[in-house]
């Protein structure tokens, strides 16, 4: 069978989307998640093109809304750490309730040069139904953590160090020894006996305790580098404690906004966000992380639990420069609470990309519990440590070369080096399953490149679903392929060609008609390539 034998166009993916998800959805109790997205009354978050001390920032705004004749309105002070720090954010109180009045007054602060935008200041809950169970209420920019199952199997192996061989890097030093991991979540308990190495927790809340009243902060933080009974994979790492959660699991923006930059100042390398949501649209938040990664700060994040359905990938997990996590168990099974699909931050635009990169273990994990002891979670929350645990042993392996380890240099030998898992397509398992040490021989021998995601394209390949779903006609509507490109090179870079499509005149190569559109600019380590592709004349004979 031809490779120009299958192609996908928009309208059926979505339908096989909807018939994949039903036939998923017999004989189990169905799990529907709901969003419901809440500004921060009267108030306003206003985005500096720079970083300014406070009184910098506070007369910008004055002297507009004096201008502006405007009375009602007042600069929310923020008393953490960043306040310490020149900014690039005000929380702006409006108190007027007149529409006409408030948006005049916006107008007046957007024109000042200084300003890059003004949005509503926000947080989103998400509200997760299980059919003959129970509601649960989670707080978005939530934690993905899943309650423990108490019918699990208790024979299945939940050490994840010993699954993923880390004893072998252990053996060989390799403890992430001089990485600095920031861990953004709901705090840590204080001289937890599990970790030998936390320099630092901050609190971000408006809570006055930086304990974990949760226990979620504290199972990530032993996912990544407990040294005692549920054992870490890196137990030398630096760890620093972010704590942006209350007890309750309410987060703002502005608490992450601080907390950024403040993990900005302190040039951590690596951020786990066990977190996620679908309020890709909040921009404030979105280019934060897009600054995170210019910064050469290794992002990564829980894909979400709202699997088996698609479309349901969490953002920033999805965005191109983050490295995206979803969950398997022991028995390399794609778990079902796992999200999958495309990039939904793009969707508006068109149907997205492959936003999911890797999967690991997920389910039934061992981690520290909030004292002392340890404990069992399943959740992409839980699957997100791993990663970050996994990409700390990286970095530290090759101190002797650190200067090419980069958001892109770091997700290519991950994907790179992940295994396909059989009977699951590209949308569900990424690249495919994490693997600690190819991975770790591939970063041994790498050299600056750029790369894609995908790498090839297979439409006779059941992993390449939904693209190999429908026969590509003389007449039909072109197939659409959009390509991530990685940038292991540097944080910027322009392409200067246009790509050239090359046929193979052996393979039918003649008979398809390629053409594509992409970014100019890679940034920051990433960018886009859209490939169409469409069959030339009426038959292949």
């Amino acid at each position: 069978m031809s490779a120009l034998t299958y192609v996908f166009v928009v309208n059926a993916v979505l339908a096989s989307f909807i018939a994949e998800s039903n036939i998923q959805e017999k004989n189990l109790s169905s799990k529907l998640p709901q969003f419901k997205e809440k500004n921060v009354p009267n108030e306003y978050i206003v985005t500096y093109h720079s970083k300014y001390y406070t009184q910098v920032r506070n007369s910008f705004i004055s002297k507009r809304l004096i201008r502006g004749n405007v009375l009602k309105w007042s600069i929310i002070s923020r008393y953490n750490l960043a306040s310490h720090y020149p900014s690039d954010f005000d929380i702006l109180h409006i108190s007027d309730t007149n529409y006409t009045l408030i948006e005049q007054t916006l107008s007046f602060i957007r024109a000042h040069p200084a300003v890059k935008g003004v949005s509503r200041h926000h947080y989103v809950q998400r509200l997760l139904s299980y059919n003959n169970t129970h509601s649960t209420t989670y707080n978005i920019r939530h934690p993905q953590g899943v309650a423990r199952d108490k019918y699990a199997k208790s024979g299945q192996q939940q050490h994840v160090a010993a699954s993923l061989y880390a004893d072998v890097l252990w053996k060989l030093g390799i403890t992430g020894k001089g990485v600095k991991v920031a861990i953004f979540d709901t705090g840590l308990t204080q001289n937890h006996p599990h970790f030998r190495n936390v320099k630092e927790r901050t609190n971000w809340t408006n809570e006055k305790s930086s304990e974990d009243g949760v226990s979620h902060g504290t199972f990530v933080a032993g996912v990544i580098a407990s040294s005692k009974e549920c054992l870490g994979l890196a137990p030398d790492a630096e760890l620093h404690i972010y704590k942006v959660f209350t007890n309750s699991q309410v987060s703002y923006t502005s608490w992450f906004l601080d907390a950024f930059n403040y993990a900005i100042y302190k040039k951590v390398n690596i951020i786990n966000l066990s977190i996620g949501g679908p309020d890709f649209m909040d921009s404030p938040f979105v280019d934060k992380v897009l600054e995170l990664s210019a910064n050469n700060i290794i992002m990564i994040s829980a894909a979400g639990n709202d699997g088996p359905i698609y479309g349901t990938l969490n953002n920033p997990g999805d965005q191109s420069d983050v490295i995206g996590v979803g969950s398997i168990n022991f028995d390399n099974q794609i778990a079902r609470f796992s999200s999958r699909g495309m990039t939904t931050w793009e969707l508006p635009v068109g149907y997205g990309r492959i936003g999911l990169d890797i999967v690991t273990y997920g389910s039934q994990v061992e981690g520290s519990d909030v004292l002392k002891g340890c404990r069992r979670l399943s959740g992409t929350s839980v699957s997100s440590p791993v990663v970050a645990g996994v990409a700390a042993l990286l970095r530290s392996g090759v101190s002797h070369k650190i200067e090419l380890v980069n958001p892109s240099s770091l997700k290519q030998v991950l994907v790179e080096g992940a295994e396909k898992l059989a009977n699951y397509n590209i949308f569900e398992q990424g690249q495919g399953k994490l693997n600690l040490l190819k991975s770790m021989q591939l970063l041994l021998s790498y050299k600056p490149k750029i790369s894609l995601i995908p790498s090839s394209i297979d439409f006779t390949s059941s992993y390449m679903w939904p693209y190999s779903s429908q026969p590509l006609f003389y007449g039909s509507t072109a197939a659409i392929v959009n390509v991530t490109i990685l940038n292991g090179i540097s944080v910027t870079g322009k392409i200067i060609g246009q790509p050239r499509w090359v046929p193979d005149p052996h393979n039918f190569g003649r008979y398809l008609n390629i053409s594509t559109s992409f970014s100019m600019t890679l940034w920051p380590w990433t960018g886009w390539m859209s490939v169409y592709i469409g069959k030339r004349v009426k038959s292949l004979l």
